[in-house]
């Protein structure tokens, strides 16, 4: 059923699964993708053949899949996860707190003091609003989320 929580969650779900798929991707893409995503200090390690970066990016990936499928969960796709609720606000936390590194970077954008990435204004965007979408689901939901 099509409700505000439903939609909100399957929205947050959908784009924790894209940044999963994105870290897969990262490791494909080798050193290049490390250092466009902001993980330039592990470009010596991608450099040295070591396996470290992959396992990282990998295990970064089964994570935000986790977050996924807990946003199904939430919107009622899949059966109720363990820690529902719990897990539903930690998630939306950790997005929204990355996310409020706009309050930092955007005053450096104004004042051009320092030299930020368009990207990272756009990473921190999509963090903020995923955040807020599984928030608000879980605050509009609490009572269904049991």
């Amino acid at each position: 059923m099509k409700t505000p929580v439903s939609i909100l969650l399957l929205l947050a779900s959908l784009s924790a699964f894209l940044v999963a798929l994105l870290h897969v991707a990262i490791v494909f893409i080798g050193r290049k993708g490390y250092g466009y995503f902001g993980a330039a200090q592990l470009i010596p390690l991608v450099d040295k053949g070591s396996p470290w970066p992959a396992v990282i990016t990998f295990a970064l990936a089964g994570i935000f899949a986790v977050c996924g499928l807990y946003g199904l969960s939430g919107a009622g796709f899949l059966p109720h996860l363990p820690l529902l609720r719990l897990g539903l606000i930690v998630i939306g936390a950790v997005f929204t707190l990355r996310g409020l590194a706009l309050v930092r970077e955007i005053p450096k954008v104004i004042r051009h003091s320092a030299a930020l990435p368009g990207r990272e204004l756009v990473f921190s965007s999509v963090s903020l609003i995923v955040g807020l979408f599984y928030l608000t689901g879980i605050l509009l939901g609490w009572r269904e989320l049991v």
